[in-house]
């Protein structure tokens, strides 16, 4: 089913945008989406299998529809995490904001392209994302709104279990021949920015250290101090 959405993203400039959360129930489409998180000829053999040129196909397929693929996960305050693919010839990729109705623009929080920038998610953020149970999202499933989130996480201190849980997902979503290591070695390494570090500010909200994260004050693109704060309130654990 295709739900297109003429209303777009405010402060976000895009074309005009589709909710398709069929794709997320074809196995093809986890491959490329994860793809940033499983670097390495290893690695890539692990995500691919055998399914390489078809994933790679089904992910052109996508890219050449008309519209902008975008799933949606709601998190607290009213807020809901937008997963966009960005259908631009020469400058493909997938961005996450958030957004609230009442403000006046979302938050861009991470892209998953050549210039990669982020992380944006703790564990503790993702999984509360992924297991909030709240309507309102492109799919209710746990284990599909896990892996929708992965490419935007990064944290140095992932808990005992993590593997277990990314296992689940791939088990449940993908077509994967061995999830558990493909889900240990994503977990080592996580993506192309690796690991931060996650503290808290004074005003008591979690900021990480990494280079190109739109969440650490250390960095001249940052956001503000208020627009961190209620970033961190709506992705609260």
């Amino acid at each position: 089913m295709t739900n297109l959405n003429p209303n777009r993203i405010p402060g976000y400039e895009s074309g005009l945008l589709a909710d398709l959360p069929d794709l997320l129930d074809d196995p093809l489409f986890w491959p490329r989406h994860l793809y940033s998180c499983a670097q390495g000829e290893e690695r890539e053999e692990l995500l691919f299998g055998a399914d390489y040129d078809a994933a790679l196909d089904f992910h052109d397929r996508m890219l050449g529809h008309p519209h902008w693929p975008v799933f949606t996960v709601p998190v607290a305050a009213g807020c809901r995490l937008h997963i966009v693919y960005r259908n631009l010839p020469d400058d493909a990729g997938t961005d996450y904001l958030l957004h609230h109705p009442d403000w006046d623009r979302a938050e861009l929080l991470a892209s998953d392209d050549g210039h990669f920038m982020g992380p944006a998610l703790s564990w503790s953020e993702l999984t509360a994302a992924a297991d909030n149970g709240l309507a309102g999202g492109s799919t209710a499933d746990p284990h599909a709104r896990l892996l929708l989130l992965l490419p935007a996480f990064g944290d140095t201190a992932v808990p005992d279990g993590a593997v277990g849980r990314l296992t689940a997902a791939l088990l449940a979503r993908t077509a994967v021949e061995d999830p558990e290591r493909l889900a240990a070695a994503m977990l080592e390494d996580q993506g192309p920015c690796g690991r931060v570090r996650w503290s808290a500010t004074r005003h008591g909200f979690p900021i990480n250290d990494g280079g190109h994260a739109y969440r650490n004050p250390a960095n001249d693109f940052s956001l503000p101090a208020d627009r961190l704060g209620r970033v961190a309130a709506a992705l609260a654990s």
